[in-house]
């Protein structure tokens, strides 16, 4: 309760504080890649039920001749790289988290295909809401394993606290600011998840 309380606060306080900065974003996305702004997908949250995440777009929808999507790598402009590389395209997340979506510490949300992929340790990620940042987003971030990844987040589940939790704001704040671990080597953004290799 206090946690989700904290939540609603802190959430609605920084879509206040940063409301100039979301106009500002919103009108650099519709310039550089036009509309939609937002970008919307369906996610796991809290005991694996769907919500609809909120993103700041950052991708061209770029197709080739048979209609399929391209590679990130192929749609990830430089003003997208450069609005990941500042996590401002998460901000729209707030909205996610003062909705009771999400928390602003948690697993972060992954891909709805996901779900059968994990096994029985890795599925406890979604024992609470998941976040805007993390514990594996504090340790690496994307420059690290899915197993590392599902480790940690796990970890988080198992020791969560208050001051856990503000100790990972603080250090999100530091990671933002250096810019570390956005993307794994050799992706622009993060490959994806195929599976454990563990039982």
């Amino acid at each position: 309760m206090i946690k989700r309380s904290l939540d609603i606060i802190l959430s609605l306080f920084a879509l206040i504080l940063l409301s100039p900065v979301l106009f500002v974003v919103s009108r650099k996305v519709k310039t550089h890649l036009g509309s939609p702004v937002i970008f919307r997908q369906k996610r796991p949250g809290l005991n694996g039920q769907i919500f609809e995440m909120l993103k700041f777009r950052s991708m061209k929808d770029s197709v080739d001749e048979q209609g399929n999507v391209l590679p990130d790598s192929e749609r990830l402009t430089p003003f997208g790289q450069k609005l990941r590389s500042t996590s401002l395209d998460e901000l729209p997340g707030l909205w996610s988290v003062l909705k009771g979506d999400m928390s602003l510490v948690g697993p972060r949300p992954l891909l709805v295909e996901y779900l059968p992929l994990y096994n029985e340790e890795q599925a406890r990620r979604h024992e609470v809401r998941p976040g805007i940042t993390g514990w594996a987003q504090i340790n690496g971030r994307n420059a690290i394993t899915w197993e590392e990844k599902f480790r940690l987040d796990i970890w988080y589940v198992e020791n969560q606290s208050l001051f856990l939790d503000l100790k990972i704001l603080l250090l999100t704040v530091k990671k933002v600011f250096f810019k570390e671990d956005i993307s794994a080597q050799g992706h622009v953004t993060i490959e994806a998840f195929k599976g454990s290799k563990q039982d």
